[in-house]
């Protein structure tokens, strides 16, 4: 049999994109169902309306889902039809009517530049504005327990500006209240000023803080010190509320253009919890890159006829996926333990990946 190459590739990106969508759907549903019998007792102590539990979760739920699994879609995909394909002798058959192993390839890597790109538009452009109500959804009806003792903080030291940092002793999340506040003013490696106060208070009001007992000592060239003290003084800094709510979850509601204004203030200001925005930031880039490794390493496993059927392809499919996504969820532990930073752990699973694809591609042919 001979496959004209432009048939030849209409027949493969079919086949691929057909079943990534199906395989899509299936999976999803199942999803969905397991998941509405694990939350179905919080939806119904807080009344939960219909309609919200729809449009305000599971649709800003399900593009979420989708970028997070995709590895796992494609490479169970290509696995499951090439598979087929080769219990069929269609791979033989396509080899034997002249067309080479790497041209055959290049359907398989155009359909994966396909999902690549659908990856990367849900990441900077879709899933950011979904996880905003997913978010929502979840903090106001399923972690609403946990949230004063998720977002409490102790020890918070900040730069906010150029010369002025900030310390926090502890922070509550249940009156948004900031204890043992100090705010120190420096200019020319020179302590300028020192505000320090029993507690900060946020007011919504004025964006600021309400501050209670405070004093203020502004040190002098000579030998006298300007003190100021009182019960209560408003101040406006450059220290929102919402900088002490950041976390994994918050960060994943950001836009490509407010994460990386995060970064930047969170490295000026020397917090730790830049971490979070730097493995956002770097996660959406390696998800879609990865469609084209595992794209290649399932074809290179799945191209040659074997005894037994496919079970066993599909098998090693799931097993080698699962092992990707596990591999990438471990190198986030590099970044929070400082061992390695974001860019390089986020990456090193594509980059041991690629390897083993290399290698396994260099051996199909034969």
């Amino acid at each position: 049999m001979t496959l004209k190459p432009k048939i030849l590739d209409r027949y493969i990106m079919k086949k691929f994109i057909m079943t990534f969508l199906i395989a899509l759907l299936i999976i999803i549903a199942i999803v969905i169902i397991f998941d509405i019998s694990e939350k179905i007792e919080n939806f119904v102590e807080h009344e939960v309306p219909i309609k919200s539990i729809i449009f305000d979760y599971y649709i800003n739920f399900i593009p979420y889902f989708i970028n997070m699994f995709s590895p796992l879609f494609v490479f169970i995909t290509v696995i499951f039809f090439t598979s087929i394909m080769a219990s069929n002798s269609e791979i033989i058959a396509i080899l034997s009517g002249g067309v080479s192993y790497h041209r055959m390839m290049v359907p398989y890597l155009v359909s994966a530049a396909l999902i690549a790109l659908l990856s990367l538009g849900l990441n900077l452009f879709v899933i950011p504005r979904s996880n905003a109500s997913r978010v929502a959804f979840e903090t106001k009806y399923i972690d609403q327990h946990y949230n004063y003792t998720k977002y409490s903080r102790n020890n918070v030291h900040y730069q906010i500006a150029p010369g002025q940092f900030v310390y926090v002793q502890s922070f509550s999340a249940y009156n948004n209240t900031a204890y043992k506040f100090t705010l120190e003013s420096i200019e020319d490696n020179k302590l300028v000023s020192k505000l320090t106060a029993e507690s900060a208070v946020w007011d919504s009001t004025m964006d600021g803080w309400h501050l209670r007992r405070y004093f203020i000592r502004d040190y002098t060239k000579g030998l006298e010190d300007h003190v100021r003290c009182g019960e209560a003084l408003d101040t406006v800094i450059a220290l929102k509320l919402s900088d002490f709510y950041r976390n994994q979850k918050t960060v994943e509601t950001l836009t490509q253009k407010d994460l990386e204004a995060l970064i930047a203030t969170q490295k000026m200001r020397g917090d730790a919890n830049v971490m979070y925005a730097q493995i956002e930031k770097n996660r959406r880039m390696t998800l879609p890159f990865s469609a084209f490794i595992l794209t290649i390493m399932a074809v290179a496993l799945t191209s040659h006829k074997k005894r037994g059927g496919i079970g066993f392809n599909i098998a090693l499919g799931i097993g080698l996926a699962f092992l990707y996504i596990l591999f990438l969820k471990f190198s986030e532990m590099f970044v929070f333990t400082g061992t390695l930073p974001a860019g390089l752990a986020l990456w090193l699973p594509n980059f041991v990946y690629i390897i083993i694809a290399a290698i396994l591609y260099k051996m199909a042919p034969k």
